[in-house]
């Protein structure tokens, strides 16, 4: 990463907490989509040291920072397992498997008085309003639609990930970022908009590669 190696003297004490995807990762110098800077090269070791909402602000080795999507980051562990432990393993895929066989329950009700006459078209759409989930099985492998990260998780039973994400970072509150002078160049298109037009294509995160 050019700009990083250019930074600062090496901080013995860093300790990362994620490396960016197989591909790299892009960057923004504050968490808006119109403020971006040298992208992350790949596998590159980070520290998380601030969320905001979606978006995540890291730290290199060298003490550059910079904001990226923090839903795209790969977790490392941080502690080796003790002789005879069972594997560590990353997320818990029940939960989010809880709430898609709930919203799926919900439907399959809704359905089910449509098709028994006890509703009708405006009570079915009221039911289902809001409503949203995905899933796909093939075998061993899972593919689930995480609802509030907006984001497409894999799971081999074992594990679970982040698979790609369907939105640009987004922040329950407005970033912190200083008014722009009158004159100024408009702002780069966001990450899911490249020409102002239609959604670019979902962002893929490779699963890491263990045999590293």
């Amino acid at each position: 990463m050019t700009k990083a190696d250019d930074m600062a003297t090496p901080d013995a004490d860093f300790l990362p907490t994620h490396v960016a995807p197989k591909d790299g990762l892009a960057a923004w110098e504050t968490p808006d989509a119109s403020r971006p800077t040298v992208p992350l090269d790949p596998l590159l070791p980070v520290q998380l040291i601030e969320r905001l909402g979606d978006w995540g602000r890291i730290m290199c080795h060298n003490g550059w920072s910079a904001w990226v999507d923090g839903r795209l980051l790969v977790p490392v562990p941080q502690t080796p397992p003790t002789a005879g432990a069972p594997p560590a393993r990353t997320a818990d895929p029940r939960p989010l498997l809880a709430h898609l066989r709930e919203s799926l329950d919900r439907y399959w009700l809704a359905v089910e008085d449509m098709a028994a006459g006890k509703a009708d078209g405006d009570a079915f759409r009221q039911r289902t309003r809001g409503l949203r989930a995905g899933l796909v099985i093939d075998g061993e492998a899972a593919w689930l639609y995480d609802v509030e990260q907006e984001r497409w998780m894999y799971c081999d039973g074992t594990r679970i990930g982040t698979y790609a994400v369907s939105s640009a970072p987004s922040s329950d509150e407005a970033p912190a970022t200083p008014p722009k002078p009158a004159g100024d160049k408009p702002p780069t298109p966001t990450p899911t908009q490249p020409d102002g037009g239609a959604p670019a294509p979902t962002k893929v995160v490779n699963w890491p590669d263990e045999s590293r």
